[in-house]
């Protein structure tokens, strides 16, 4: 009797609160199954006369009927309802999926943003249920603590109703918390979609940006493109229409200019060719003049040698060229003997020119080495405190072959020469032959096995030709590899002798190293 009079109350009381109607309608919709719905139905059916303290947030009484084992099992409603949260989720991701490939970027952008709105508002509808539900699982508590209560002041029929409701109470707790299972999934599923739609959003907007960047300068270039296009159109159309107005007087020029250069070519020689015979001709011109002038010097220096000669009682012997050996003779018999002479050999880039002392040449014999060749060699003799000085008519010359020798040897990565040790560390040492290898880094005196010296191309090594005491002279080299060891190396001629110094230099010199004589 009092369920139905208060299920009576309940729906006098809907009649009056349609705006509340339709806020039970709106959350029935989205989510029509809610076990919460049913404990407040059952609120509104028992709860008003029982206890003023409890509050129902619903105004309506649910419909259901009980199955075996007191179990609730919900009628069908009739209202019109819509999709579930999952159902409305899988429905918006397939039409997404379907849509991808035929929207454009900037449509694609607005579409994740309205899904993430959608998302969004989906996630704050998970949380108002999940508050909806911890008010429904108090709503039972305090309904079945309040049947509990009444059923100890019950009896008879009146009692067997209460117990009908507690278990009713039972029943829709259980199926309450199997709804929140379902629930934390749906939720869980909404903020993994949310957050998926959220990246998308984010990556589509960047694309949008970089393809509005690329369009905007793929534009720019165009219009510059246009532009120039257009202003060279313009110039092509004005010289156009001034050729055209000045046509006739053009072509008549032009032919006129045409047969006067094939006049000129057939009578005339070319600029060009004028040129080339002015400077044949200067150029001719020059080598005579410059041939002449040697000729000059050359009898001025033997003028001043035969008007010195007259003084000088000493004169110089000897081809002056690679090979050969240069000799101070007396050329009058009051003159000293020249073994008794002090002697110190020079060389000059000519006889006017600074002279350079050759260090260690103080004998009255030297041989040239191939770094005087196109210098003047002269020698100083003091003789009883007078000086008389001899110079060479011209400058070294170099020896027949020896470019194409060093050309040849150049060739090889190292070349052997057969040597003689005379003297080693300026004591006389008779040995046999000996090989003198002359490498791209390194120099090696060594006879079969054994290796006398061996050192790589450095700022203490010096190589030179002989300057003091020799049996032959522009045979031999003096080669010092390092401090406290030298040698005086005999070679087999004189050419032999001028290559390897040549060649040695020339390695020495890509290693960056300078290889002189003493002193220089």
């Amino acid at each position: 009797m009092m369920i139905s009079q208060a299920r009576c109350f309940w729906e006098e009381r809907l009649k009056n609160h349609n705006k509340t109607k339709d806020k039970i309608l709106t959350m029935t919709k989205v989510c029509p199954d809610s076990p919460e719905m049913k404990a407040k139905s059952v609120c509104e059916a028992v709860a008003e006369p029982i206890s003023a303290d409890v509050s129902f947030a619903s105004n309506r009484f649910p419909s259901y009927r009980l199955g075996p084992d007191d179990q609730i099992i919900d009628e069908p409603e009739e209202d019109e309802k819509g999709p579930s949260v999952k159902d409305v989720v899988d429905k918006e991701t397939g039409d997404l999926s379907d849509q991808h490939k035929r929207l454009s970027v900037r449509d694609l952008a607005c579409k994740f943003d309205k899904n993430l709105a959608a998302a969004s508002k989906l996630v704050a509808e998970a949380k108002s249920n999940e508050v909806t539900s911890l008010e429904g699982h108090v709503m039972l508590k305090k309904l079945r603590d309040a049947l509990e209560a009444m059923r100890g002041r019950m009896d008879g029929r009146n009692k067997d109703s209460v117990e009908k409701a507690i278990s009713m109470v039972e029943s829709l707790a259980v199926t309450l918390t199997q709804h929140e299972g379902g629930l934390i999934q749906e939720r869980f599923e909404v903020k993994k979609l949310a957050s998926f739609l959220k990246q998308a959003s984010e990556d589509a907007k960047k694309l949008v940006n970089q393809e509005r960047s690329f369009a905007c300068a793929e534009i720019e270039s165009a219009r510059d493109l246009v532009m120039r296009l257009g202003g060279a159109f313009k110039e092509q159309e004005l010289c156009f229409k001034a050729s055209q107005d000045q046509g006739p007087n053009v072509k008549k020029l032009v032919e006129e200019v045409q047969e006067a250069r094939r006049i000129r070519l057939m009578h005339q020689p070319t600029k060009v060719m004028g040129m080339k015979h002015e400077l044949r001709d200067l150029k001719s011109q020059i080598e005579e003049k410059s041939a002449y002038s040697v000729k000059l010097q050359r009898e001025i220096g033997r003028i001043k040698r035969v008007e010195g000669s007259k003084s000088c009682p000493y004169v110089l012997d000897g081809a002056q060229s690679l090979g050969s050996c240069l000799r101070i003779r007396a050329s009058s018999e009051s003159a000293s003997d020249v073994s008794k002479c002090s002697v110190q050999w020079y060389r000059a880039a000519s006889e006017s020119s600074r002279r350079e002392a050759i260090s260690g040449a103080n004998r009255s014999v030297y041989a040239p080495e191939p770094y005087d060749v196109g210098r003047v060699i002269q020698a100083d003799i003091l003789s009883n405190d007078q000086r008389f000085t001899v110079t060479t008519v011209g400058p070294i010359n170099t020896a027949a072959g020896l470019q194409s020798r060093v050309e040849t040897l150049l060739r090889k990565s190292n070349s052997e020469f057969t040597v003689v040790i005379s003297q080693m560390n300026g004591q006389e040492h008779a040995s046999r032959s000996h090989v003198f290898t002359v490498g791209k880094t390194r120099l090696k005196l060594s006879r079969g096995w054994i290796t006398k010296a061996r050192e790589i191309y450095s700022n203490s090594m010096q190589l030179c030709g002989v300057r003091d005491t020799a049996n032959v002279p522009a045979k031999a080299l003096f080669w010092q590899p390092r401090k406290g060891l030298s040698f005086l190396l005999t070679f087999e001629s004189e050419q032999e002798r001028n290559a390897a110094i040549v060649l040695s230099r020339i390695y020495a010199y890509d290693c960056s190293v300078t290889l002189v004589g003493p002193d220089d």
